[in-house]
């Protein structure tokens, strides 16, 4: 019995000290230290590289320019800028950008749901700081993309330039 109360005391003694201990908790798959480093260059790199709407337009009509729509699936089925191309921002891997955007220097133009109003259904709003043309943008960058080109404005979809289509 005396031991029994002696060996509750140790732990009793020793689980402060052991739950005071940082435990170091890695992943070597996750770097967050790396992506900021590389979201900071691309916000840099960015800069001057958002494009009015007229410029976009421009551009998207250039042989070898690719448009690139991150949003889902069923978001870009139901309107998107034609010609783009859509590759889901959860999709984007190695892998999948090895097969879809094999020339690292090609020319990308980015857009999404927070560039265009009057299409809750088609591009429903997100917070100005979790845009997806923030995520999509450093996401091409960390991956070596440097030919990047974002759509800057807010555009109503009944009033842009663009031509927007359904897949449907």
């Amino acid at each position: 019995m005396k031991l029994h109360w002696i060996a509750w005391l140790l732990l009793a003694l020793a689980l402060p000290s052991i739950a005071s201990e940082p435990r170091p908790l890695s992943n070597p798959a996750i770097d967050m230290d790396g992506y900021l480093a590389l979201a900071s260059e691309a916000a840099a790199h960015r800069q001057s590289r958002r494009l009015d709407e007229a410029d976009f337009r421009r551009m998207s009509e250039a042989p070898g320019t690719i448009v690139l729509d991150a949003r889902s699936r069923d978001k870009f089925e139901l309107l998107h800028v034609d010609g783009a191309i859509n590759l889901s921002f959860p999709d984007i891997t190695v892998a999948s950008l090895e097969t879809l955007l094999p020339d690292k220097d090609v020319r990308i133009l980015i857009y999404c749901n927070n560039n265009f109003s009057n299409n809750e259904d088609a591009f429903p709003r997100k917070l100005k700081t979790a845009s997806l043309n923030l995520s999509t943008y450093i996401a091409l960058y960390t991956y070596g993309y440097r030919n990047i080109y974002e759509l800057m404005p807010l555009i109503d979809t009944d009033e842009t330039q663009l031509t927007l289509v359904s897949s449907e």
